[in-house]
């Protein structure tokens, strides 16, 4: 009686495919906690996008559509999820901004239209293919540079001129630096990482009662 052997079919392309894509939305999810070292790649690739166009002397036009493309970002970053503006837009889901002094005296966290984490993964995105772009001549188009730069500052300058008017009109700081923070906020203190362990281990450090009735350091009770 012959025996069949079990021979594994090898993985298809869509499956390959699919753990890839899982294995980087793995370490990207490891990453939103780490808010430096992502910005620092990001700064370090775009570092190297225009040291690489300096250098060679052209693809200006992909600096001039990487510039467009981080400002637009920039200012979904900076701008609520829900605009005050908008007058057919819906305002009970609790996350737009107030609009009389009573709900201006209700804490509501701000909310982005372009959270922090995506911001940083669209400009990394955006940086890398700049980057890419430039080692084909297709892109390279003959332009005079000083007419893109100064039309971009134009735009960079009415762009930001009109976000920070409405930041003014509408009462709202989209930068959290500055704020108030305290010290060890959500850290649980104590040798067991805080509730009634930790709370009995600290008062008797403090020399409080101990669970027998006690006290700690304190010795017997004299009689009379």
């Amino acid at each position: 009686m012959m025996e069949g052997s079990d021979t594994e079919a090898p993985p298809s392309i869509e499956t390959q495919v699919a753990n890839f894509r899982r294995a980087i939305q793995y370490w990207l999810d490891k990453s939103t906690i780490h808010i430096i070292p992502r910005w620092t790649l990001f700064v370090f690739l775009l570092a190297i996008v225009f040291l690489r166009i300096y250098l060679i002397q052209g693809y200006f036009i992909v600096a001039y559509g990487l510039g467009i493309f981080l400002l637009n970002n920039f200012i979904a970053f900076l701008s609520p999820l829900e605009d005050p503006t908008d007058v057919g837009g819906q305002r009970d889901d609790g996350l737009s901004l107030p609009s009389t002094a009573k709900e201006g005296k209700e804490y509501r966290p701000f909310a982005r239209r372009l959270p922090e984490f995506k911001f940083w993964l669209a400009c990394t995105r955006g940086a890398a293919t700049s980057l890419l772009m430039t080692f084909f001549s297709v892109f390279d188009v003959p332009v005079f540079w000083p007419i893109l730069l100064m039309y971009f500052g134009v735009l960079f300058f009415m762009t930001m001129k009109r976000q920070i008017a409405h930041m003014y009109k509408h009462k709202y700081v989209p930068i959290s630096f500055g704020k108030l923070k305290y010290k060890d906020a959500g850290k649980e203190k104590g040798e067991f990482g805080g509730g009634m362990a930790g709370s009995i281990g600290t008062t008797a450090q403090n020399g409080g009662p101990t669970p027998g009735g006690g006290m700690m350091g304190g010795g017997a009770v004299r009689r009379r």
